[in-house]
């Protein structure tokens, strides 16, 4: 408390009310797989964290197009997963990029091979992949420009009068212009400069991927000192994190290269233009996507999204197609199971797998933070066009990006609480194997979801991968990720405060307060609350031991909803004159 020292009125503000807990989100998800582009953690870079999209057009932009992978299978899973969550009501997802074995960056000698590197000069693309091999178009645009204009030019400004065996180029260093190739020399006369005609050079870049993404930059400058250096606008290491993620090329400029060899380096085989203009082209090379990702490449995609605490559910569209399949599928089952993490792991089966081999493979998990979905999902390929025969017209993929949008619109529409099964997987045009009564009744009781079609086609099962018998269905997974989440966000005020009565009673308050709110909104059984949760915390769940080493326990129960998964109407005949 405050000191009085001094005679008067006092007023102070105190807070009597329990501080609330907030329910935590439990729509973001997190996929992990390879991709055409895109930071990756394999790259030893600050920059390269998992980044999150709102929209398929963010991973487009950040992650690249549909096209295939230099591997097999060469399908590319994973665009067209996160294609899938966005289309079944998904609107967070962090991607965390995989890269195989070999995977390098293509890149591109402006000056000759050789060169030593404080002269040398070249483009590079700034992530591993075959899409880097594309092509960049530098032009050279000279503008005519006034005498108060040339005294306005920014610092590190190029110059040039004169035409043919009579060029001459000055660059601007502070307030002054000095020739270029001697910019230690003493000032040049403005007005003998602005009597030559003199015109303003600037770079215009044009960058195109392997893909057909095109980035432009135009009003770069050659000197250090410029404002717009192109070796700042492209830089290996931006200082910009959307600069790092959408610039998908850099060059690199040794540090004895002046702004006149720059220029003279990037035009010492240009052609003229249409418009007059310099132009040359640089086409990047040796890019790869490597082998496909093993199981140690997606260990590291993993550890990238260990520190994000916004993440309830995490896949790997597309691994189950992959050699090391079950190793990278109990990565993911560890991964959601380790401490603190409050996630549920959605996975997949491989590709074109029978419902008997389908009961071997579920045999070998067994985790109450996993789900298992099968079978995998027939859509129209997006990169089909009219004639094109040699592009198959339709696509068999995995149900992971699917069901992980489902789960995040069930979420949005009626609750983590609710169970998210018989819900209509909205981008589908068939499921690759037509499930029926039979095969699902050998698949259900063993925790194998199964895609059916049933007045549509829908997601017909809502159970984990578990033996557990009270961990049987997602809903009651996911729900109880939500509660201990919550409940461990919105109590960390409590820590270090003085471990009595007061402090006991605050917490059960805090508590309670929130699982009644869940109560109301229909998220816990029970006519009561009484009947539908209870929190503790007092002597009876400390004992003097737990006090003395800083412990404090609170007991908590919820009555969590488990879904009607088998809804049975009993129905019998009855005699005309019988009494109901």
């Amino acid at each position: 408390m405050p000191d009085h020292l001094a005679p008067g009125v006092y007023v102070e503000e105190n807070d009597f009310r329990a501080k609330p807990i907030v329910g935590v989100g439990t729509s973001t998800a997190a996929f992990v797989g390879p991709t055409r582009k895109g930071p990756c953690l394999a790259r030893a870079n600050a920059h390269d964290t998992p980044e999150l999209l709102t929209s398929f057009g963010d991973f487009e932009r950040t992650y690249g197009t549909f096209a295939d992978l230099g591997y097999t299978p060469a399908t590319n899973y994973l665009a067209h997963g996160v294609r899938a969550f966005f289309h079944e009501g998904g609107s967070r997802l962090y991607v965390s990029r995989v890269v195989g074995a070999g995977a390098t960056a293509a890149s591109g000698n402006v000056t000759a091979p050789g060169t030593p590197p404080a002269q040398a000069v070249a483009f590079q693309a700034r992530f591993p992949g075959a899409v880097g091999n594309g092509r960049i178009l530098v032009r050279e645009v000279l503008a005519p420009v006034a005498r108060a204009a040339m005294s306005d030019a920014p610092t590190g400004s190029l110059l040039t009068t004169g035409t043919g065996a009579a060029t001459t180029w000055h660059l601007k260093v502070g307030a002054t212009w000095h020739p270029a190739a001697r910019p230690g020399d003493a000032a040049e006369d403005l007005a003998t400069l602005a009597a030559a005609s003199p015109r303003l050079a600037t770079l215009a870049v044009n960058a195109r991927d392997a893909d057909g993404a095109e980035l432009r930059h135009e009003g770069l400058g050659f000197d250090r000192r410029h404002p717009l250096w192109v070796g700042h606008v492209l830089s290996g290491t931006p200082e910009r994190r959307v600069d790092h993620l959408q610039n998908l090329f850099a060059i690199r400029i040794g540090a004895n290269v002046s702004a006149l060899e720059l220029r003279n380096a990037l035009f010492d085989r240009a052609a003229t233009n249409a418009a007059g203009e310099l132009e040359a082209s640089f086409r990047l090379e040796a890019g790869s996507d490597g082998a496909a990702p093993a199981a140690a490449d997606y260990a590291l995609a993993l550890g990238a999204l260990a520190g994000l605490e916004d993440i309830s559910t995490v896949a790997a569209p597309g691994a189950s197609a992959y050699a090391d399949a079950e190793a990278i599928q109990n990565l993911l089952i560890a991964h959601a199971e380790a401490p603190r993490a409050y996630r549920i792991a959605v996975l997949d089966l491989p590709p074109d797998q029978l419902p008997g081999q389908v009961r071997t493979l579920r045999g070998r998990i067994d985790s109450r933070y996993a789900a298992i979905y099968y079978p995998w999902v027939v859509v129209a390929n997006p990169l089909a066009r009219p004639g094109r025969r040699d592009i198959p017209r339709e696509l068999v993929l995995p149900p992971s990006g699917f069901v992980c949008g489902i789960y995040a619109r069930n979420d949005a529409e009626r609750g983590v609480w609710k169970a998210p099964a018989n819900e209509i997987v909205r981008s589908a045009l068939r499921f690759s194997l037509d499930i029926d009564s039979a095969e699902q009744e050998l698949l259900n009781p063993i925790g194998v979801n199964c895609l059916r079609s049933r007045r549509g086609l829908r997601v017909w099962g809502a159970r984990l991968a578990s033996s557990a018998p009270e961990w049987q269905y997602v809903n009651l997974r996911r729900y109880c990720n939500y509660l201990e989440s919550s409940i461990d966000r919105g109590t960390q005020w409590a820590v270090f405060e003085p471990n009595g009565e007061r402090l006991w009673a605050a917490v059960q308050q805090t508590i309670a307060e929130f699982l009644h709110n869940e109560w109301r909104n229909g998220a816990l059984l029970g006519s009561k609350p009484e009947a539908a949760f209870f929190v503790r915390c007092d002597r009876s769940t400390m004992t003097q031991h737990d006090l003395d080493n800083g412990r404090l326990v609170c007991l908590i129960g919820a009555a969590a909803i488990k879904p009607a998964e088998f809804v049975v109407f009993r129905i019998g005949q009855r005699t005309g004159d019988a009494r109901p």
